[in-house]
Formats: C-alpha cells, structure tokens, sequence
C-alpha cells in the first residue's frame, strides 16, 4: 500500500510541475510550447484527472497563438515587402499544423466548469495556395536575376538554394530544376588531383588508383568535385597534389632465438615402502602409490620473419587563380610484417602451454615490395581522408 502510494505521490508531483512549465511558457508567450506540451499529455491520457489543467492551458495558447500569428502575418503583408513570403508562408503552415494536431484530442470536456473546450478552426488552404503561387514567383524571379548577374561562386550557391527551396515546396514550378542545374554547375569548386613520385620506388598502380578515386572515400562535400583525370572543358579552381617523397622497405630478416627448458613431470608410480622395504598400505589394506618424477629437457628454437615500409609523403593545397600553395600537411605510414614460427628437439613436454601453438606455425614467403608499399598506403589512404576532410574549399 505505501508503494503505490508513494507512485501515485511521485506521478502527481510530476503532472503538477508539467502544468506549471507549460503555464510558464504560456505566460512568457512561449505558445508553441505551451501546445507542445499540452497536447503530449492530452494525448497520452485526455480523460486523466490530473489532465485536466492542461485541457485548459490549450485552449489559452491555441487562441492566443492565433491572434498573434495572425496580427503578425497582417504586419508582414501590409510592409509589402516580397522577402517577407517566406515567413508569411511558414506561419499560415504552423496555424494549421496545430489545427490538425489539436482536432484528433476533440471533445475535450472540462469537468470543473462543466463544458467542452472550445477551439476556433480556420480553413487556411486558399491563403497558403495563395502565398506559395506569390512565394514561387518570388524566388523564381530571384535566383533568375541572381543566376543572371552573379560575379562570383557563392551568388551560383546562393540561387540554388533558394531553387531547391522552391522545388520543396513547389515542384516541377517552371524552369526550376534545369536553373537548379546550372546553379548547381557553376557553383562548383573543381579541384584537380595529382600524384608525384620523387622515391626511386614504384608505387603500386592498384594505390595509386585507389588513392586518385574520391568516390570511395566518401567525403561529403556538396560543391566541390575532385578530378584525377582533368577535363579540357573545365576551368579548375585548385589542385591538391599528394608527392611521395621517400619510400624505404626493409631487407628481408629472419630472427632466431633459442630456449632451453627443463621441467619434472610425472612418470608413472611406484609402490610406498617403509624404512624395512615392506609395502605400506591404508586402512582398508590397499597398497599405497606414489607418483614417480623424472626431468625432462627440450631445446625450443624460435623464429621471427621482419619486414618493414615506410611512406614519406606530402599533401598540398594550391589555388590555381593566384598560383599560391594554400596548406601543405606531412603524411606518413608504416607498414610492418612479421611471422613467428618455432620448432623444437627434445621433449616437448618440457615447454610452457605458451610456447607449444608456435609450433603450428610454419615459415611463410614474405610479402614482395610492392605488397608492403601498398598495404602501407592503407593508412595513408585514411590519413589523406581526414586532411581532406578538415580543408575543404567552400
């Protein structure tokens, strides 16, 4: 019984500090939240005793929200102003937004004052399709005049923004898409891609290819295109230019150590005797047996197979305009490959539990230059990632 009832305290104490923060935000204009919260409870259980204060609290912000957005909407249009559309447009949406939210909870019976709340329904459909038919004409005109005069970049983005905004709300209005496209082409950063060699070591086509396709890098990065097969139609902004500067590969080693190990270990029994040689037995008359131990030796040999590379590389950032180098990063990576194996003469039963699956291992053939440059490569590869991703160029 004190369980529920300290439920029953605890659920009580919460609905009654939902009811005061949503009164608060009621107070201090805060409608939106205000409805927020009101209709979450409401929702949740609008017959609910400890819900009825929030039934109120609605029916307060909802009629207020109104008035508000609506003298606000009425400020907006009496300014004239075409660049007020937008907001006009987003307003009318909210309005009914809450309409439809707010209608599903109806009737909500306010038991105290013994009636339904009441909530006044406007149909705002002719005044969203009339705004969004002035909206479109507006933003088309826009980024039609931006797309015309732009000087630079940044104008094309700014027009395609304000397109795909148009094509949210608005598909297929007009010309949109194919001024979407173009907006979208000129306002591109080209960046051309290029990779030196100054090692007297050959870098592995399959890297080399791998770290020239961008695809798979998956950089997010909206309006810059990288090329490492530069296009004679396109004018590039930047280059990026990854030089490799230093390749060293390691001669092939193989390391050899020996251990020697010694260990008692159990050989069978023998028969317990006393100080006369006569057989000592239990209680039960039964011969006792003791463990036999004799020492065993084995000469375990251990091998390590070594190699090693490392990539010395260096990636810069040039704008093509000014001919000025923009960033330069160090990059390296190191690639190490090795191969324990063993085997042993003697006793094996002489080696710790440890060394024994060294056995099973046998040697291998070690991997070629090319393969360590390349695998190498795979760090350098997200390495160059990260550098990327931290300099973009917009």
């Amino acid at each position: 019984m004190k369980k529920i009832l300290l439920i029953s305290t605890f659920t009580l104490l919460a609905a009654c500090g939902g009811v005061k923060k949503t009164q608060k935000n009621l107070n201090s204009g805060d409608y939106g939240a205000a409805i927020e919260t009101a209709i979450k409870n409401l929702t949740t259980n609008k017959n609910k005793k400890g819900h009825q204060p929030f039934i109120l609290l609605l029916e307060d912000a909802f009629a207020k929200n109104i008035e508000r957005e609506e003298e606000q909407i009425a400020f907006l249009q009496k300014d004239g102003n075409p660049a007020n559309l937008e907001a006009i447009y987003n307003k009318y949406l909210q309005l009914k937004q809450v309409q439809q939210r707010v209608r599903p909870l109806l009737p909500l019976f306010i038991k105290d004052q013994g009636r339904e709340a009441s909530f006044q329904f406007i149909n705002y459909d002719a005044r969203i399709l009339s705004t969004k038919d002035k909206l479109s004409e507006h933003l088309y005109a826009s980024a039609s005049t931006l797309l015309g005069n732009a000087t630079n970049k940044q104008d094309y983005r700014t027009a395609y923004n304000e397109l795909k905004y148009l094509e949210d709300i608005n598909p297929n209005y007009r010309e949109t898409v194919s001024k979407m496209n173009e907006a979208y082409r000129k306002g591109l950063e080209y960046v051309r891609v290029d990779i030196n060699n100054d090692t007297e070591q050959i870098i592995p086509e399959r890297l080399e290819q791998e770290l020239l396709d961008f695809n798979t890098f998956g950089i997010d990065d909206f309006w810059t295109e990288y090329h490492s097969n530069p296009l004679s139609n396109i004018k590039y902004d930047y280059a990026l230019n990854l030089n490799f500067m230093e390749i060293n590969i390691s001669p092939e080693q193989v390391n050899e150590k020996q251990i020697i190990k010694e260990k008692q270990i159990k050989d069978g029994f023998e028969y317990l005797l006393d100080q006369k040689g006569n057989a000592v037995k239990d209680s039960l008359g039964n011969r006792i047996k003791v463990d036999k131990f004799r020492t065993v030796k084995c000469n375990f040999y251990q091998f390590t197979q070594f190699k090693a590379a490392q990539i010395g590389a260096k990636v810069s950032f040039t704008d093509l305009a000014s001919g000025q180098e923009i960033n330069s990063y160090p990059l390296s990576s190191e690639f190490i490959f090795e191969n324990i194996y063993a085997n042993y003469k003697g006793d094996k039963r002489a080696l710790d539990t440890d060394l024994i699956p060294l056995l099973e291992i046998r040697a291998i053939a070690f991997p070629s230059n090319e393969q360590m440059v390349y695998d190498a490569g795979e760090d350098l590869k997200q390495r160059l990632k990260a550098i990327i991703s931290r300099n973009q160029f917009n």
